[in-house]
């Protein structure tokens, strides 16, 4: 009987040994999995400014080929954009900050 009870103390603790293992296996899967995610984040804001990068250049070299032409009024209209943007966003950083 009493070995009975011994092999018993022994099985639970190995069973509690074992759960801690699969415990500690769960947690790093859920770390793994988080970091993956956070990569393919990362992947994508690459891919969302990379997009923007080709906008911006597109954009301006088309501001180029205007300003060449001689259409004057266009470029001090986009000039007039930029410039109340600049101080919308200058405006609105000096209230939150």
């Amino acid at each position: 009987m009493a070995e009975a009870y011994e092999r018993e103390q022994q099985n639970n603790a190995l069973l509690n040994s074992l759960s801690s293992k699969v415990s500690a296996l769960k947690s790093v899967t859920i770390d793994i999995y988080d970091n993956a995610r956070d990569q393919e984040t990362l992947d994508h804001s690459n891919q969302v400014f990379s997009s923007l990068s080709t906008n911006f250049k597109g954009s301006a070299s088309r501001l180029t080929r205007m300003a060449r032409q001689g259409d004057t009024v266009a470029v001090l209209k986009v000039a007039g954009i930029v410039v109340v943007a600049g101080l919308l966003v200058w405006i609105v950083l000096g209230w939150i900050f």
